[in-house]
């Protein structure tokens, strides 16, 4: 089992930054992947980035202006949020796969970002 928490979500003004963290505890060792999910108002969850098997891959919608930072040693994943947009706004969920055979997913409990135009 994998417990994730976030932290770092706030209010900003449209161009600003954020940056968020998230923390992964329980059985760390068997985590695969790691990135961030995010879900509007009235919308799906979506992908934000991902981080697997040493590669990070991007929404479309976020490509340049976020980025992903994983530290395996620390069980820690961060998303530095550049040029945020109003559009940005959501609560933003840290997850986690495990690698094994069948393996579960893991989610964070979400941190709201809101930007104001």
């Amino acid at each position: 089992q994998v417990h994730l928490v976030e932290s770092g979500g706030g209010f900003v003004q449209a161009g600003g930054s954020l940056r968020l963290s998230c923390t992964a505890s329980g059985s760390t060792s068997n985590i695969g992947a790691m990135g961030w999910y995010r879900q509007a108002p009235g919308k799906s969850r979506e992908l934000v980035g991902i981080d697997a098997d040493g590669h990070t891959l991007y929404a479309d919608s976020v490509k340049g202006r976020f980025t992903i930072s994983r530290d395996n040693a620390k069980s820690t994943v961060s998303l530095q949020m550049n040029v945020l947009k109003p559009e940005d706004t959501a609560i933003y969920y840290c997850y986690a796969d495990d690698s094994g055979p069948g393996g579960a997913d893991y989610w964070g409990q979400g941190t709201q970002v809101t930007v104001s135009s």
